[in-house]
């Protein structure tokens, strides 16, 4: 089968692979509809993901179809559509029976497809823990619809949760990229009193104001000042961190009004530094980490139900023979690009 796969940094390469076979009974085989590229791909391309494991298949988010199941899997038949989910999570540790299914106890937990072992931008992928890695996808839901509700969707969908969002509270979204479109839209979902997102590119921007209208767009440089007059405490209740910069990492905290939450769900490239003394008395809360990705039932719900659709942001779709070509657009943000889809059914090179 073809796989786009690591080799080193900057060296991800087509190559043909063997199908992938059941290794326990608890696995299932899917094959691969649609994947897509993350920029998390990215950070493992450059070099930033030190637990990449060289030889891997990249890709973390995709539908698919399941095409064989091991005997202890329970809520999956042969035929279904389902989407994947970013982690691999056994669901009976300490960690997992919380939903804090990042830091699943098993070797094969948390990050792993894509990462340390083979992902989703093939034409087959091997998924551990089928139960809870694989969620079906309603009848009404298109596979477009469904492809970013394993990781991108499903990382907005967590930042809004663990933002604490109340209804009447002044949200403020760092970065109009992909991951911070989805944290905006599931902000909408706590009924808050505005959601204001910022960003330093004026095409970003554009794209939500004609995507998106509802949500307050605001230029990053331009976001305290407005903050400060449009909001009751003169800065945002929550704010959601999805820009992944030093500048960015810094607005965050800036933007908040005393006692706030700031939630931290970008990845970055180099250590930040937390300035306490700058910050003393403003007696923020800090959240962080990765997505503890547990919603996706709930999240194909609110799609079928018409609540949630994240399906604007894949603006381009490549045959997974141009993943090359597809991942210099990716990078380059060339060509108003958000999210790139792999059509993994068209295999020819």
């Amino acid at each position: 089968m073809l796989s786009y796969t690591y080799f080193g940094e900057k060296d991800f390469r087509l190559v043909d692979k063997p199908v992938p076979k059941l290794e326990c009974d608890t696995d299932a085989l899917v094959k691969v509809t649609l994947s897509s590229i993350c920029t998390s791909d990215l950070h493992i391309f450059n070099g930033s993901v030190p637990r990449a494991v060289r030889g891997i298949t990249v890709g973390h988010e995709a539908v698919g179809e399941v095409v064989a199941i091991g005997e202890k899997v329970k809520n999956l038949k042969i035929g279904q559509r389902v989407s994947v989910n970013v982690e691999t999570f056994c669901g009976e540790c300490w960690y997992c029976r919380r939903g804090y299914v990042n830091n699943c106890v098993s070797p094969l937990g948390g990050w792993a497809l894509g990462c340390r072992i083979d992902g989703m931008q093939a034409e087959y992928v091997r998924v551990p823990f089928a139960d809870t890695g694989l969620t079906v996808i309603p009848p009404d839901v298109k596979d477009i619809q469904a492809l970013l509700a394993g990781d991108i969707l499903a990382t907005g969908f967590w930042a809004a949760k663990i933002s604490e969002i109340g209804e009447g509270d002044d949200v403020l979204v760092i970065g109009a990229g992909p991951t911070g479109i989805c944290s905006m839209l599931s902000a909408f979902l706590k009924n808050p009193r505005r959601v204001y997102i910022c960003d330093v590119s004026e095409e970003r921007l554009e794209f939500v104001k004609k995507h998106y209208p509802e949500a307050v767009t605001v230029r990053s440089e331009e976001v305290l000042e407005k903050l400060r007059a449009e909001c009751p405490r003169k800065g945002a209740d929550r704010v959601i961190e999805a820009a992944g910069t030093e500048a960015s990492f810094r607005l965050a905290w800036e933007a908040a009004r005393p006692n706030a939450v700031v939630s931290v769900i970008a990845m970055y490239d180099a250590p930040q530094i937390l300035p306490l003394p700058d910050m003393y008395g403003k007696n923020l809360t800090f959240k962080t980490g990765g997505v503890d990705g547990a919603d996706a039932k709930e999240i194909l719900t609110l799609i079928s139900e018409g609540k949630l659709d994240a399906s604007r942001l894949i603006t381009h779709t490549f045959p997974l023979s141009e993943a090359p070509a597809a991942y210099e657009l990716f990078a380059s943000r060339r060509d108003g690009v958000m999210k790139v889809a792999l059509d993994c059914t068209l295999k020819g090179r």
